[in-house]
């Protein structure tokens, strides 16, 4: 790695302090935060200002926000996402450091279809493809999709008296119940299948979020039951959050935290 710049840096470091807060700053309020001298930081500031990556606040002297340079940079990283591509490096991260399967599923009406999919080395590891298209209720990953729509939605996909597929003994086949699930799910924030979708298999699952907060994919890791415990589910539900949140910040969504 080369040299970094320190002007840059601290430029930088300028831009992101204006992701917290109200949104806007002043030259005093920059100095404070990142202990810089004033002198640098009035530079620093003429100089973005100069290039439009901030503007002053209206009727607030001495005071600026974000101007359009980093929306424009934004929207131009936008229109180059492709969340396969940007999924399936993330899968093959986490599946490195699991050595599990991973997948990244988006959900078409009451099925899931899987986008991204690593392979775990074992000699006994979850077989599937990317592109291939599982009723959503029998699997992890569909279920914490199904898990974000709002619950109306969810009643009209799974009316109540209709049977639902059933691809082991352990899938859930009454919507009722779904719905039960689901709210748990809601509250867990992840979720968990239990040899629903195969019966060898077990898998956990985090959601996806883009740029506006919403859930458009979720990231699940499966586990032959050979290897599932526990203890390594909550270590792979962990590994599981901290995937999905890695692909949702490619996709630019900002946590809370």
């Amino acid at each position: 790695m080369g040299r970094l710049v320190p002007a840059v840096t601290r430029a930088l470091d300028i831009l992101e302090l204006f992701l917290d807060g109200d949104g806007t700053l002043s030259a005093p309020d920059i100095v404070r935060r990142l202990q810089l001298p004033r002198t640098t930081v009035h530079e620093l500031v003429t100089t973005l200002a100069a290039r439009k990556y901030i503007v002053p606040v209206a009727g607030q002297s001495g005071r600026y926000r974000l101007g359009v340079r980093p929306y424009q940079l934004g929207a131009r990283y936008a229109e180059h996402l492709d969340l396969a591509a940007e999924g399936q490096q993330v899968a093959r991260t986490v599946a490195e450091t699991c050595d599990e399967t991973v997948h990244v599923a988006i959900l078409e009406d009451t099925d899931v279809i899987y986008i991204a999919k690593v392979d775990s080395t074992h000699a006994v590891r979850m077989v599937s493809a990317a592109g291939r298209r599982l009723p959503a209720h029998c699997t992890s990953v569909g279920k914490m999709l199904l898990a974000s729509l709002p619950e109306p939605e969810v009643a009209a996909r799974f009316p109540d008296g209709a049977e639902l597929t059933s691809m082991t003994p352990n899938s859930i086949t009454d919507p009722a119940a779904l719905r039960e699930a689901l709210a748990a799910i809601r509250e867990r924030g992840t979720a968990v299948e239990s040899r629903e979708s195969n019966p060898d298999v077990s898998c956990v699952a985090a959601p996806v979020r883009d740029r506006t907060g919403r859930v458009v994919a979720a990231l699940s890791i499966s586990v032959p039951m050979i290897r599932w415990s526990e203890e390594r589910r909550a270590e792979l539900e962990q590994l599981a959050v901290k995937g999905a949140a890695d692909l949702s910040e490619r996709l630019g969504h900002r946590s809370a935290a």
